[in-house]
């Protein structure tokens, strides 16, 4: 990758700054159009609010009582569109709203008939009321005291990180080129125009000037410092809020279905969510007055999720039972200057072009991606500037690794079409094929392959979003650690310092997902 940009003599037709969902979804879109596209990002792939999510693909049931049924349709499609693109990592989740009321069973009955009627062909099951022995039978932990029934729905669910590796992959194997650890510091100008951007190579500390035709800002929660780059004076355009998860083990919710609870007593959406035999509990919604890359639960944020999560199972969770706690920030499509409560802000995308030509597109979900990159290169589209772009076809573009009917007992079902590759690794030396963590079902060749294959830079990069070790198990994801970066070391044909400044590094990410 680092060759192809050195390479080059041409300017590029678009830069992307930002390698979330909305980032790499938009390089995808815009090569499979025509134009030649650089990404870049100057953390990991997802290590901001994208690899962050509950972990679903969906509509957004709350979004229906907002009355935004557009927002509601578009994620519904897209969803299925996800779905018929990556198999082998969309899926679909049975959902079961338990109601302890006398008029909440017809009440969430109709509302969830209309989101199945919104979903159209690309439905996923058929929304109906259960009574409380059928609930009970599928979630025994659930408490049945004053339980009067429920209704079962289905969305989907899905790993995000690994999504993204496969989309970046995608996005190169069709001729993109994609760098991590690649900062931009300024944007370049010519008669106020912008015309591309400088980089920084974060680990040699290189540094590149890259023309461009267009550069997009795609850099989420962070939008804003791009946009000041171009226009010091530049209003924010985003509102940040913070949503922590607690990993709890498979027990507290045993069995393929999801709980969601639709009014907390705050008024917002809580989810119990099967995710790679644990389970996710989340979400808060709390305003931040600034965004950072780490972002750090708050202990209100985690005691609500577990006071609420022990007012509907019968072994109320404790600190002690979390094994990971992590946070992501949203960046929400409005200005500070709206009184709104972040909850009731729009999870619309919004797309701005500046007087010197910078495009940015921020707000917007996980399950749309694909429509908000559609949105940006149509805009490019209409704007002509010398550049051929063909109609989008991205609504049905396989994802790498597409593979269906995988199967899910195997611990490494997530690489889909890579998996037989991945695990051929061992043919090369039986090493590899050797346990690195039991309670994960982690193999030394993983590592390996995350090297060789999938642009893996450091222990972190592996352990958070190669896998998913971090969130599922914080503590035994540091215990494994300095195995890990053995392997890496060997891999990248780096010394004994790199690998302490790795552990090091990492141990201090690391504790902030654990609970004391």
């Amino acid at each position: 990758m680092l060759q192809e940009i050195e390479n080059q003599t041409k300017e590029w037709d678009l830069v992307i700054i930002g390698g979330g969902a909305t980032g790499i979804g938009s390089a995808i879109e815009a090569r499979s159009r025509g134009l030649r596209t650089l990404l870049v990002e100057q953390y990991d792939f997802t290590k901001g609010t994208s690899s962050r999510s509950t972990k679903l693909v969906h509509g957004g049931v709350r979004y229906l009582a907002q009355g935004n049924y557009s927002l509601v349709r578009e994620a519904l499609r897209e969803r299925g569109r996800m779905k018929k693109n990556a198999p082998h990592l969309v899926t679909d989740q049975s959902f079961i709203i338990p109601i302890y009321n006398w008029w909440g069973v017809p009440f969430y009955t109709i509302g969830l008939l209309l989101y199945d009627f919104l979903s159209g062909p690309l439905s996923l099951g058929k929304s109906r009321p259960l009574s409380k022995m059928n609930i009970l039978k599928r979630i025994p932990t659930i408490v049945s005291q004053n339980l009067w029934g429920g209704v079962i729905y289905h969305d989907g669910q899905f790993d995000d990180s690994r999504l993204a590796i496969n989309m970046v992959q995608t996005f190169v194997e069709n001729g993109g080129v994609a760098i991590n650890y690649m900062k931009v510091t300024s944007l370049m100008k010519n008669e106020g125009c912008v015309c591309g951007v400088h980089l920084i190579d974060q680990e040699s500390g290189k540094t590149y000037e890259i023309p461009s035709k267009n550069v997009l800002n795609a850099t989420g929660v962070f939008v804003d410092d791009i946009r000041k780059m171009d226009d010091p004076s530049a209003k924010e355009l985003v509102r940040v809020s913070q949503g922590v998860h607690l990993v709890l083990d498979k027990e507290f919710v045993p069995g393929d279905y999801a709980i969601m609870i639709p009014k907390t007593r705050d008024g917002r959406v809580l989810f119990a969510v099967p995710w790679h035999n644990k389970v996710v509990v989340g979400t808060t919604d709390i305003q931040k007055d600034s965004a950072e890359i780490e972002p750090i639960a708050l202990d209100e944020e985690i005691d609500f999720i577990l006071e609420t999560a022990g007012r509907y199972l019968i072994k109320p969770p404790k600190r002690s039972d979390v094994k990971s706690v992590f946070a992501g920030l949203r960046p929400l499509a409005a200005s500070k200057e709206e009184r709104k409560d972040t909850r009731q802000i729009s999870r619309g995308h919004i797309i701005r072009v500046s007087d010197s030509g910078l495009i940015t597109v921020t707000g917007g979900k996980w399950t749309t991606y694909r429509q908000m990159a559609q949105d940006v290169i149509d805009l490019l589209a209409n704007r002509k500037r010398g550049l051929k772009i063909t109609k989008s076809r991205t609504d049905h573009y396989r994802i790498h690794g597409y593979k269906e009917n995988v199967d899910r007992e195997s611990p490494t079902y997530f690489y889909g079409s890579d998996e037989d590759l991945m695990l051929s690794l061992i043919e090369e030396s039986k090493e590899f094929g050797e346990e690195i963590s039991e309670e994960l079902r982690i193999i030394k060749a993983q590592v390996v392959w995350s090297v060789r294959h999938e642009m893996a830079r450091t222990v972190e990069d592996f352990l958070a979003r190669r896998t998913r070790a971090l969130f599922l198990d914080a503590r035994e994801s540091v215990r494994i650690a300095p195995l890990v970066a053995e392997i890496m070391a060997k891999e990248m044909n780096e010394e004994e310092g790199w690998i302490k400044r790795q552990l090091s590094d990492y141990l201090k990410v690391a504790k902030n997902y654990m609970l004391e």
